[in-house]
């Protein structure tokens, strides 16, 4: 009882850090976060509630606690830590995979593994790499100045999870749309209005499909889950909601920050066109340097001692992604860019059970849209200075809003 008193007087002396903070570099940690790094491997914030919670930015105690059952993931809950202000006023809403904890998230899992394993990856990479020229043909055509995102860095991942998942692409402009509006909505009403389209859209679509099936992911779920009886209709649209915002929001803005990264970093860009077998490790580099998704929030259950601090239960805890993929205790010169450097243990990815199911997709992705890009346009340069590029606020998938580029 002392520590929480004492801990308590601290904060009305000094209030937590205000969390979450908008980047003023597209690639690099926002303002004022450096400071919470030097307090440690953990540092108390406040949320735009006024709730506070712990963040953690030490990479080996983050790895553990993600990999902690004792730590929930359940946004039912209604002590889980809302960080995102369009979340206020939907108490109870879940979602499957990212939103549950085993073992409901792991037959929920099971059902999607098959479909992102190493047969279906490379049947998808031939797809991957058509579309990946036919845009940089019309890129071209059309030049010399583009925005890199509209015009590359979106289209990709569109495809790729339409493909995967068997949703007529000729509807991307729809979900795109409200994908965009529901993950990055300032105010709830606003993330309300999208969701529901959203859902709607994917309703229909699966009406449609029950009636006349394909051959996607969804088609797939219809006719081995959703006929036995392992997924009723409304986890089963849920479920093709995360995947396809999921699918493709997070890899647009990977490969966006990817490109503008290297740009940035000429010598890193020079160095991987002259050897293309540097491509995996880049990838993995961007993935570490970047952090598109810049946290996650759980819930303790117990209390869980970290060094010498303790999470009590009830407790909110924020892992940054973004802080723990530049720890400098897991990478020397963890704040610099190199394509070079072993960054294999980044948190990307996130880590433990709920470790992206399609990151070997986003990899794949990431990997061809990259190598190509740089190949056929070797004077690419941007267009615009990097403090004019617009990017996602600070609660929001992080990323350029536009790229422009020239050649």
């Amino acid at each position: 009882m002392t520590e929480i008193d004492n801990r308590s007087a601290t904060t009305e002396q000094c209030p937590a850090f205000a969390f979450p903070k908008d980047r003023s570099c597209p690639y690099h940690p926002a303002p004022g976060y450096e400071s919470l790094r030097e307090q440690g491997p953990m540092a108390r914030i406040s949320l735009y509630d006024g709730r506070e919670a712990w963040l953690v930015t030490g990479h080996a105690e983050g790895r553990a606690l993600l990999a902690d059952p004792r730590l929930s993931s359940e946004w039912g809950d209604p002590s889980f830590p809302v960080v995102v202000p369009r979340l206020d006023d939907s108490p109870g809403l879940s979602f499957p995979l990212i939103g549950v904890n085993d073992p409901e998230h792991a037959r929920q899992r099971r059902m999607l593994i098959p479909s992102f394993g190493v047969k279906r990856m490379a049947a998808m990479r031939p797809i991957l790499q058509k579309e990946v020229d036919r845009l940089l043909d019309v890129m071209l055509a059309k030049g010399p100045t583009a925005d890199l995102v509209s015009s590359f860095a979106l289209p990709v991942p569109s495809t790729a999870i339409c493909v995967l998942l068997g949703v007529p692409y000729e509807d991307h402009d729809l979900f795109e749309e409200r994908s965009r509006d529901f993950v990055g909505a300032a105010t709830p009403a606003d993330s309300n209005v999208a969701f529901v389209e959203l859902y709607g859209y994917l309703h229909g679509l699966v009406a449609r499909k029950a009636a006349d099936p394909g051959d996607g992911l969804l088609d797939e779920l219809i006719a081995n889950q959703q006929a036995e009886g392992g997924l009723d209709n409304d986890e089963l649209v849920k479920m093709a909601m995360v995947l396809l915002v999921a699918g493709h929001e997070t890899t647009t803005n990977a490969i966006s920050l990817g490109a503008l990264a290297l740009l940035e970093h000429p010598e890193q860009m020079e160095a991987l066109r002259r050897d293309p077998s540097l491509i995996a490790g880049a990838i993995e580099e961007v993935l570490r340097f970047l952090a598109v998704s810049d946290f996650l929030v759980r819930l303790a259950l117990e209390d869980i001692e970290v060094g010498d601090q303790t999470i009590k239960a009830g407790e909110g805890v924020v892992l940054s992604i973004m802080l723990m993929n530049r720890d400098g205790g897991a990478y020397e010169n963890a704040d610099t860019f190199d394509i070079q450097r072993n960054a294999k243990k980044h948190v990307g990815f996130g880590h433990g059970i709920h470790q992206c199911i399609g990151q070997n997709l986003a990899r794949a992705e990431m990997e061809i849209a990259l190598t190509t890009l740089l190949n056929r346009i070797p004077t690419l340069k941007l267009a615009a200075p990097l403090k004019d590029i617009p990017i996602r606020a600070g609660h929001d998938g992080q990323g350029p809003l536009e790229l422009p580029v020239t050649w």
